[in-house]
């Protein structure tokens, strides 16, 4: 089986980074895993022209093909999300716009492929859990358009730089150990 853990940041070597590190460590012992940046792919805006709601095909050819391919192949997926103004960074949400050609609100549409499962993790640097929530229900709601199982969550709270990871690298491991 194979997982895929997302850095959903622009960031490639922040908290977020170092959880992904983690998170992936912690799989590759039971999957063929891999890890990516949301950052490392280049891809616009989406346009809202709704032509894929009648071809399943995006107009636009950039590199969400390339993530989408990433997807299809995974049999896990998980996505760690920093809070940006108490939501998704804006990177990650221009990416969940662009799936629309595999969203299943209209007919036809793109697949991939069945049986996938989703886990969601975010963090913030404040200490109310209620950001977490948000950011995980905007990962879970993408997942769900996508027929991604969503099988487990996790929130942490007061993490703004990497060194603040480490001290809770034993609630992450915990947590992996539920994929």
């Amino acid at each position: 089986m194979k997982a895929l853990v997302i850095n959903c940041s622009p960031v490639r070597n922040g908290a977020t980074a170092e959880i992904v590190r983690i998170v992936s460590e912690e799989l590759s012992a039971r999957y063929e895993t891999k890890s990516i940046c949301i950052d490392d792919y280049k891809f616009s805006f989406c346009k809202g022209c709704r032509s894929c709601h009648e071809t399943a095909r995006c107009v636009q050819t950039d590199d969400i093909d390339r993530i989408m391919e990433e997807f299809d192949s995974a049999d896990i997926i998980v996505s760690v999300a920093p809070s940006y103004w108490a939501d998704i960074p804006g990177q990650f949400k221009a990416f969940i716009d662009r799936c629309t050609p595999w969203c299943n609100t209209h007919e036809p549409h793109a697949a991939i492929r069945n049986g996938k499962k989703g886990y969601s993790v975010a963090l913030r640097t404040g200490p109310s859990m209620r950001e977490c929530e948000r950011i995980i229900g905007s990962i879970e709601h993408f997942y769900g358009h996508l027929e991604i199982e969503c099988c487990g969550s996790m929130g942490l709270c007061s993490v703004e730089y990497r060194e603040a990871v480490e001290p809770r690298k034993a609630e992450i491991i915990n947590f992996c150990k539920n994929i």
